[in-house]
């Protein structure tokens, strides 16, 4: 699939607006090996837009296991749920961090924290370095 063009003043404001974090596992982006990607939310192939409602910053990790879904299966209880948007929700309403670990709240967060993988063992070893060097969370978020 190509890429899709996004303006650099558009870029600009996705990053701007969340602080250079991954708005689903608030890791900067100058702690990741690669470059963070602005992530449609609601996908183009299901008529999502290119706009700044649409638009949300997410680690490169976070980016793939998204794709182009926008719901998932609550773990906790089989359901499917819709997940975390960074744009109409607030991230302390859906998941907590304990320690390195991020924890899903509400189906959303549950949902979210598993089909984005975001305790999978290398992702808390990175986290967990970050906090010793108190990089992590972001300021924004404790």
């Amino acid at each position: 699939m190509p890429r899709i063009h996004i303006p650099d003043q558009l870029r600009r404001l996705v990053i701007e607006r969340a602080l250079g974090c991954c708005e689903f596992c608030l890791i900067h982006q100058d702690h990741t090996p690669e470059p963070h990607h602005i992530d449609h939310l609601l996908a183009i192939k299901h008529s999502g837009k290119t706009e700044a409602p649409n638009l949300a910053l997410a680690c490169a990790r976070c980016n793939r296991f998204k794709g182009s879904d926008f719901a998932a299966i609550d773990p906790a209880d089989g359901n499917p749920a819709i997940l975390f948007n960074p744009r109409s929700q607030v991230w302390q309403e859906h998941f907590a961090l304990d320690d390195a670990l991020i924890v899903g709240l509400t189906p959303n967060g549950r949902a979210t924290v598993a089909l984005l993988r975001m305790n999978d063992q290398s992702v808390l070893a990175h986290r967990r370095q970050l906090i010793l060097k108190k990089r992590y969370p972001p300021s924004h978020v404790q």
